[in-house]
């Protein structure tokens, strides 16, 4: 089976593109997808965005420096966007402006708008003068977006900006438009499922599900993590997003999927192996390879020769016993008087003359074996195989034969080691003169000293050695031969039955190597089963079948002839088919029920947003900073692609009479 590897994808670092005078003549708008997950950037006559990046910055914490140190401490330099090469070298450095799927950190904004801009090649003063064509998320609260306007005019002072829905912008871009439609959102950390009747999103409809991508990338590592705790450092964030991209797909039927991986043969023909780094620790022996295959033929000659050596002699002791059994029934068959026969069987232990019998058929045929085993061992003396590897211990982990055995020893090994780690730390309590050990060897030594000279007779009984033992310098009994004998036997016998990777495993990296069988299909199952994770809402399936049940009947017929699957985990295999299945046990029978995915989910709301910048209608969208100052921060033009236009109530100052 092949085995797989991680590519481990480094960020490259964006170039600096070309500011050419025709972008900064005609005022060219800029397009800025600000997803919660990537961020893309482009011009709006360009065909693919020129800058894509993980909207995230990694700000080193500052070094504390000693009081009496001169040394200025330096400001550590801010890693944005792809400037972070190793992303899990600052895995607990970085920051998002993202909460959940809502811009509140302007800060960390800032940096990234300033990435943005200047790797766009931007190099005018104090301003950016291009309109700005920006996503956002359904539903967006005012505050953010009053936040993000005014970042945008008073830091960058933009001419001009327009805000638009992602999946609303992916939508538009399908090559087939429709007026009515079911637009399915699968973003980083929610999915939306946003209705479309005649040209027209039905916001008042719209539901999110608090799970994505997100979760499922955290949910994977997890389960990996523990299912093999001696790597949980090498599986990775980084690793798991990969295995969700590359690996990880839908099953139609989650059950039977489960039932199917619970089948060995299934598991051994279907699992996929990734192979995680490893690195081989060459140990140089003066003993080569051949050397120690030779020793062990030699080994196992002598051992034939020497069982060779037993079987002869039992088979002459066999030989000479029965020739004497042979000379008793003959003495019977002439006539011997009863008495010498009766003494003769009973000198051999033998009841009767039937038992005679059965004792000579019994070593007739021993003699026999005996005779065919010796003529095989001779044969086979010269014709040895060289032994069979021994088993690795990576391939005794169901815990079958010598199991049992291993943790016999184990546990005799590990109570050796206990008493003389007892008796260590006994020996130094004793060294110190505050320790309960001590304190009793003192009092006893005292004890002692109080004795008449005269009558000195200690040693002379056996209680009197337990007193020595108790004050002797080692503090009890002493690390004997015999157990140290016993841990190296342990040790052989473990190393027998759990050989070192390098010696005996024909291919250590297996030792090394992840097995994904239903972890591919349990990580992303987690937007259709949210409760795997804790949470208390209803899956992906069921939102989508309640926003439908918000409709009449033929509104609900041509939402679920027309669902469109956008965003990032659009692509995963299988979804299609899942989502099919669900909403066709849902609809009324024969009814129809048709999904989309998307193609190019990823970049879809970034190329609808181009197409919407290129039209007529574009610029009567933005919103001018004149309109910013007289409208306020959080004002903007409604259009097809935007969310609705709420004012924040204003507070109302009731003038009265204080009651004191």
């Amino acid at each position: 089976m092949e085995v797989l590897q991680f590519i481990d994808t480094k960020t490259v670092p964006d170039i600096v593109h070309t500011y050419s005078p025709e972008l900064k003549k005609n005022a060219v708008p800029i397009i800025i997808d600000n997803g919660s997950y990537t961020c893309r950037v482009g011009w709006a006559t360009s065909s693919e965005p020129l800058i894509q990046f993980r909207n995230l910055i990694a700000k080193p914490r500052r070094e504390r420096l000693k009081k009496d140190t001169i040394e200025i401490p330096q400001t550590p330099q801010l890693q944005v966007g792809n400037d972070i090469v190793n992303i899990e070298a600052v895995r607990f450095q970085l920051k998002t402006q993202f909460d959940r799927n809502v811009v509140t950190h302007f800060e960390a904004q800032e940096h990234l708008l300033d990435y943005a801009f200047s790797h766009l090649g931007i190099n005018t003063e104090d301003c950016v003068p291009h309109p700005i064509l920006c996503t956002e998320a359904v539903l967006n609260p005012n505050t953010s977006r009053q936040l993000m306007s005014e970042l945008l005019f008073e830091c960058y002072n933009v001419p001009g900006i327009c805000y638009g829905i992602d999946s609303i912008f992916g939508y538009h871009n399908y090559h087939k438009p429709m007026e009515s439609a079911l637009i399915v959102n699968l973003g980083y950390q929610c999915c939306h499922i946003i209705p479309v009747l005649n040209n027209q999103t039905n916001f008042e409809n719209t539901r999110r599900l608090n799970t994505g991508g997100f979760h499922i990338v955290n949910f994977l590592h997890r389960l990996l993590q523990l299912k093999y705790p001696v790597h949980a450092t090498a599986i990775t964030v980084s690793r798991a997003e990969e295995l969700l991209h590359n690996v990880c797909r839908v099953a139609v039927d989650y059950r039977e999927e489960l039932k199917k991986w619970a089948n060995a043969e299934f598991y051994e023909n279907n699992v996929k192996k990734i192979q995680l780094p490893f690195t081989v620790n060459t140990i140089t022996s003066a003993v080569t390879l051949e050397q120690q295959k030779e020793r062990k033929r030699e080994l196992a000659r002598r051992l034939i020769e020497i069982n060779a050596r037993k079987r002869e002699e039992r088979l002459a002791e066999d030989e000479e016993k029965i020739g004497q059994l042979l000379d008793i029934k003959e003495m019977i068959e002439l006539g011997a008087d009863r008495e010498t026969i009766e003494r003769t069987l009973t000198e051999f232990q033998i009841k009767n003359v039937l038992d005679l019998e059965k004792t000579i058929f019994t070593l007739n045929t021993k003699i026999e074996k005996t005779k065919q085993k010796i003529l095989a061992a001779s044969s086979n003396i010269d014709e040895m195989e060289e032994p069979q590897a021994k088993q690795s211990k990576f391939s005794k982990m169901a815990f079958e034969s010598d199991k049992e055995m291993q943790l016999v020893l184990l546990l005799q090994k590990q109570e050796i080691l206990t008493k003389k780690m007892v008796r260590k730390q006994r020996k130094q309590d004793m060294a110190k003169r505050r320790t309960a050990a001590g304190q009793e060897r003192m009092r006893i030594i005292s004890q002692l000293a109080r004795k008449e000279k005269g009558n000195d007779d200690f040693g002379m009984r056996d209680e009197d050695w337990d007193i020595y033992k108790t004050i002797s310098k080692d503090g009890g009994d002493s690390d004997s031969e015999a157990e140290n004998e016993k841990l190296l036997e342990f040790d052989e016998i473990l190393r027998t039955h759990e050989p070192s990777e390098l010696g005996d495993c024909s291919q250590p990296g297996e030792a090394h190597q992840l097995h994904i069988g239903v972890e591919m299909f349990r990580g992303p199952e987690l937007i259709f089963k949210p409760y795997m994770i804790g949470s208390q809402e209803a899956g992906l399936s069921e939102v989508i079948a309640y926003v439908l049940s918000l409709f009449n009947p033929d509104d609900q017929l041509k939402l679920a002839s027309k669902v469109v699957v956008t965003g990032g985990l659009a692509d995963l295999p299988g979804l299609r088919d899942r989502l099919l299945t669900d909403l066709i046990s849902v609809r009324p029978f024969k009814s129809t029920v048709n999904i989309t995915i998307i193609n190019n989910a990823s970049l879809s709301s970034w190329y609808g947003a181009r197409n919407f910048a290129q039209s007529a209608e574009f610029m009567d969208t933005l919103v001018t900073k004149k309109m910013y100052q007289e409208m306020g921060a959080e004002y903007f033009k409604v259009h097809k692609y935007s969310n609705p236009f709420n004012a924040s109530p204003t507070s109302i100052a009731v003038e009265g009479d204080l009651c004191v």
